[in-house]
């Protein structure tokens, strides 16, 4: 189908989806900002004809395809990716130092079978969120002196805490939580004095979105129900 094909035609849940799915890929590759992502999404749940949404991604590698064209497509989505996510090796670092100071393990890295780390008037930073791993179980070993380490999972992660803590101490909150078949197990071990190692589980920044998204959708599609 052509820009011109048959623009007053309907669209579909389906079409704006896979408009949506461009959208997504186009702000994770840098070629949209937040500004522009945002005022396109809502441009594409509002629109009503393919002749609507060609112009949405007519300047992004799509371009010139009109929904529902197979190269804007997006692949059905796959079951979990943890199995890719365990890739063995030695890790991208196995220690970290924060003395009167401050270190960070965040992004794209491999948490090692064993990490140690020391916060010493200072503060970590542990956050696996997008990092690989190189065995199905982990140990992240954190001494807190004084100073103070978090650890920061995804959901479906299962998390074991087994440190010892003196005048401070180590978070269980999300200890008993199931974890998903084939996800990594993380065990927190250390010890903690006058200070505290924290466990938090959070979204990625592309799952908050992808919430965002939907929400944004259902308000709409109550608006446009005459719901509100």
């Amino acid at each position: 189908m052509t820009d011109d094909a048959a623009p007053d035609l309907r669209a579909s849940d389906a079409d704006r989806e896979r408009v949506a799915g461009i959208l997504r890929d186009a702000v994770a590759e840098g070629r949209l900002d937040m500004a522009e992502f945002e005022e396109r999404l809502d441009a594409t749940y509002q629109a009503r004809t393919y002749g609507e949404l060609v112009p949405i991604t007519r300047d992004l590698p799509a371009a010139g395809v009109v929904v529902p064209a197979v190269s804007l497509s997006k692949d059905p989505a796959t079951g979990s990716d943890w199995p890719g996510r365990i890739v063995g090796g030695e890790g991208t670092s196995t220690w970290a130092v924060a003395v009167m100071s401050g270190f960070q393990r965040k992004g794209h890295w491999t948490m090692p079978r064993r990490f140690t780390c020391l916060a010493f008037w200072g503060g970590g930073e542990i956050d696996l969120r997008e990092a690989n791993f190189a065995e199905r179980e982990v140990e992240i070993n954190a001494i807190a002196i004084m100073g103070g380490v978090d650890v920061i999972v995804p959901p479906g992660v299962e998390v074991v805490v087994r440190g010892i803590g003196i005048m401070g101490g180590f978070d269980h909150r999300e200890e008993g939580v199931p974890g998903e078949p084939g996800a990594p197990r993380v065990i927190v071990t250390g010890f903690a004095l006058w200070g505290g190692v924290g466990v938090q589980r959070k979204l990625t920044r592309a799952e908050k979105q992808r919430l965002k998204e939907e929400r944004r959708r259902e308000k709409l599609e109550r608006r446009n129900n005459g719901e509100y």
